[in-house]
């Protein structure tokens, strides 16, 4: 005989549930926020895979201090002129 409690049994798939529903969106959130430092760091001029420097220890504040005080490679770019101007 089974002297497992009602709400136990209730409560069991109720937390798997939320479980998997908090991984689902923390793991679809950290890759939102790989694609965000991705397209920042191409639109500076370097390369997109600096983003990976998320895994790393400290990595956020790696990325920023490259972001911060390094000379972005667009900025190296000379200026196209607008069309029709002398």
């Amino acid at each position: 005989m089974c002297n497992a409690d009602p709400a136990a049994l209730i409560a069991a798939p109720i937390m798997i549930v939320l479980f998997l529903s908090f991984g689902l969106l923390f793991t679809a959130g950290f890759l939102f926020k790989i694609f965000l430092w991705w397209r920042i760091f191409s639109k500076t001029g370097y390369s997109g895979a600096f983003a990976l420097l998320i895994f790393a220890p400290f990595g956020t504040l790696i990325m920023l201090c490259i972001l911060a005080f390094s000379q972005w490679p667009v900025m190296k770019m000379p200026q196209a002129s607008p069309a029709g101007s002398v």
